[in-house]
């Protein structure tokens, strides 16, 4: 089975690197289950960081709100790392050439101030909250691969790490407000398109934090001080067609913008 799933990694890379439309690993490339997908997701990480030197600097949660597990027909969290060479700043441009389906979602990010190592697990969300440090708007940006989503296979979504192609932070805050009633709106090109509150990310946006600090554990991952975790889109992506400014507006913690060309 090893030797099976770097296989499948290397065949994801591969993928990446032709600009291949997404599609489902079985049965040419079984993964016969979620535990499989996420070794195969360490091994396509581990790949991509050996390519391109960058470290994991933090981690995202996807399908935390119902609209997005609508979306795509799972009913359940999913997760996927993030490199350090994939953050942006508030103001940037991003190029649709550069992916083959860019997607934005619309989230609140976590940074955290202490580890979590998995030894400490179980983790429940008042130890989390004790451990985040600050918090901020921010972007996800992923690239589906022009996915059918009428045939979606979570397994293989884990194994190309939950799509993720990057995060667009605004300015992280030391102190915020109760997170749950918080609302968030986005703009495209001044018009609003979508609007979401803290509450739709299962409940409160330090719940899917508790379910992926206990998810690393199992995998004898934990969370380190600095590194941030994105915790699942308000609002459904959105994904630009062409020249497009993007605003994300939290109340009581900010803002930020993309531009996309």
């Amino acid at each position: 089975m090893p030797k099976d799933l770097d296989r499948i990694a290397r065949e994801l890379m591969r993928q990446h690197r032709q600009r291949e439309k997404f599609g489902t690993l079985s049965p040419a490339w079984p993964v016969d289950d979620l535990e499989a997908a996420y070794e195969v997701q360490g091994r396509f990480v581990d790949l991509m960081r050996a390519e391109s030197g960058a470290a994991i600097a933090g981690y995202k949660i996807g399908l935390t709100t119902k609209r997005m597990q609508h979306m795509c027909g799972i009913d359940h969290p999913i997760a996927g790392a993030v490199l350090a060479d994939r953050i942006h700043r508030s103001g940037t441009t991003l190029a649709l050439a550069e992916h083959v389906h860019l997607g934005l979602e619309f989230e609140i990010c976590a940074r955290f101030g202490r580890d979590l190592p998995p030894g400490d697990a179980p983790y429940d969300r008042e130890r989390i909250a004790d451990a985040v440090d600050a918090v901020c708007p921010a972007f996800e940006v992923v690239d589906d691969r022009s996915a059918d989503y009428a045939g979606l296979d979570v397994r293989s979504l884990v194994a190309d790490n939950s799509w993720n192609a990057g995060v667009v932070f605004g300015e992280f805050k030391t102190s915020w407000p109760e997170l749950a009633p918080v609302e968030g709106v986005v703009r495209r090109d001044g018009a609003e398109i979508g609007r979401g509150t803290g509450a739709d990310v299962l409940g409160h946006p330090f719940e899917p934090l508790t379910w992926l600090a206990n998810h690393l554990a199992e995998l004898d991952i934990g969370l380190k001080a600095g590194q941030f975790v994105m915790t699942g889109s308000l609002v459904t992506t959105r994904f630009p067609a062409g020249p497009e400014r993007y605003d994300f507006d939290v109340s009581g913690l900010g803002h930020v913008d993309v531009t996309v060309r």
